[in-house]
This record gives C-alpha cells, structure tokens and sequence, in this order.
C-alpha cells in the first residue's frame, strides 16, 4: 500500500428534523477520526437552510476539531446580507467556505441575478477574498454545467472563479473516470492550476442517484444501471454493491496519481467509511 497521504473531505446538509439530526451527528463522530482537510454543510437551493446551516456549523466547531466548510450562494440575499454572515462565520472562527451560485428558486427555470446582489460565483469569490482571507473552493463540471452554452464557456467560468480567489475546484459527482481525466486535462490546457478534486458520491438508493443526476447532468452508465438491476427490495445487497461501485471508481482515480477525494455523505457514513478504509484512508493516519 502507498505510504501517500490521502487528503478526504466531507459533505453534510444540515438537518431539518430531531432524527435527522441524530443521524448527522452519528455520521460525523464516525467519520471525524479520518481526519478530513475539512467537511463543508451544505446550503438550500434558494438560501432557504441558511439557519439550519449556521447552527449546524456553530456545533461542529463546538463540539470537535474538524474544520467546518459552509457553502454560500448568490441565491436569496443582497450584498450586504451575503457579507455580513461571511464576517459572522469569519468571528465564529470559520476559515474555509464553499462559494457556489447555487440554483434557481423552486418555481423558476432559469437563474436571474439579483441587483443588490452578487450576480455569478466568480463575483461572490472575489467579495469574499476582500472580507478576510478565506481558503475557498468552488464547483467544477466535468461533465458542463447544465445550463453552460458549451464546454469552453463552462471552463471559462471556472477560470474566472479560481482568478478571483478560489483554492481549488471540487467536481459534480460523475461515474466515467475518462471524464474527469479529460476535464483535468483540459483544466491543465487552459491554466487552471488549482487543485480539482473528484467528488464522490456513494450510491444509498439508486432512484435517488437518477434524479440527483438529471438535476446536474451527470451520466449514469448502463453498467451502473445493469449492476443495481433488480435490488430495489434488497438493501444488503444494494450497500455492498454500492460500496464495491465506488471503491473500484476511488481506486482508479488513485493509480491516476488523484491524492485528494470529495464525499458527498448525504449524511451517511457508512459507504464512506468502508470506502475511505479501502484506499488507505484510517484512523491511525490521524495519530502518525
């Protein structure tokens, strides 16, 4: 096994009731001792979590050692409201934020900027980077933003991001390893030097995955399809599926000299931390 330093991180969204809450924090105990770089809280489309996000960021940086990632958006606030809780996580003792810019309100179909408001993630980056100095990530499509007019177009916005004051970019989840290395290659042609980091989603419900994946373009393979064929009454054998499905992917992606992975947990960690074990991701890598 390499003796590499694996970089994790993981993705939460904060919880909207007390089960789900208990869940949450199931996971993150559990996961916690693989020492990610960071777990991020995620942010409802129309800014309409930013509470549930804000408290569930306070208790990570009560109650443990793990550096907290809110994702902001464009959606839903002026400038100066996006400001003033970007310096409220700054006081709370936040270094590293998420700047997305986020998806239409429910009911639309298509993304207008506000006025008073930052207009594109690329702008959000940069008023940000002028209210302290915050490591952030954004996103990255390795398979086109669906709303992008071309794949160029889309490469150019992630540019503009990683110009105005982004650390690295964490790609859409995907499922065909030669997209991405085709995105990287072509985030190395065009000079974006940031770190772009797979991210990975394990599969808990297999409908769930398709409506995930028509929201933001993503492929799903026929052999995806055909290998979860068929176990829609059969969780046990769904959950090792799904873990032997992502580890062969993470696995790939590491003989491709990727050192740093993105979990989208949806709040389990079950999956991700079989997966994690299986790459070399351990507790005893939190002690050395």
């Amino acid at each position: 096994m390499s003796t590499k330093r694996i970089n994790v991180s993981f993705e939460f969204f904060p919880p909207a009731t007390e089960n789900m809450e208990k869940t949450l924090w199931d996971s993150i105990e559990h996961l916690a001792v693989l020492n990610p770089r960071f777990v991020s809280v995620t942010y409802g489309a129309d800014g309409s979590t930013r509470e549930r996000t804000h408290a569930a960021v306070a208790r990570i940086l009560g109650e443990t050692d793990l550096t907290a990632a809110p994702h902001l958006t464009c959606i839903g606030a002026s400038r100066g409201e996006i400001d003033d809780i970007a310096r409220e996580y700054w006081d709370m003792g936040v270094r590293h934020l998420v700047a997305l810019r986020g998806d239409p309100p429910k009911g639309t179909t298509r993304y207008t900027p506000r006025p008073d408001g930052y207009a594109y993630a690329s702008d959000l980056v940069a008023g940000l980077r002028e209210i302290a100095d915050f490591d952030i990530s954004v996103a990255a499509y390795p398979e086109v933003h669906p709303e992008a007019s071309s794949a160029k177009a889309d490469l150019d916005n992630l540019k503009r991001k990683i110009e105005a004051g982004a650390s690295r970019a964490i790609t859409q989840f995907f499922f065909d390893i030669d997209k991405y290395l085709r995105f990287r290659d072509a985030c190395a042609a065009a000079k974006i030097e940031a770190e772009i980091v797979p991210g990975i989603l394990p599969i808990t419900r297999f409908p769930q995955l398709q409506r995930f994946a028509e929201q933001c373009g993503a492929t799903v393979p026929e052999w995806l399809r055909e290998r979860f064929d068929g176990l829609e009454d059969d969780p046990e054998t769904r959950m090792l599926i799904a873990a032997s499905v992502v580890i062969e992917q993470v696995a790939l992606l590491k003989r491709q000299g990727i050192e740093e992975f993105h979990f989208y947990t949806l709040n389990r960690h079950e999956l991700t931390f079989a997966i994690c074990h299986a790459i070399g991701v351990r507790p005893n890598q939190a002690a050395a």
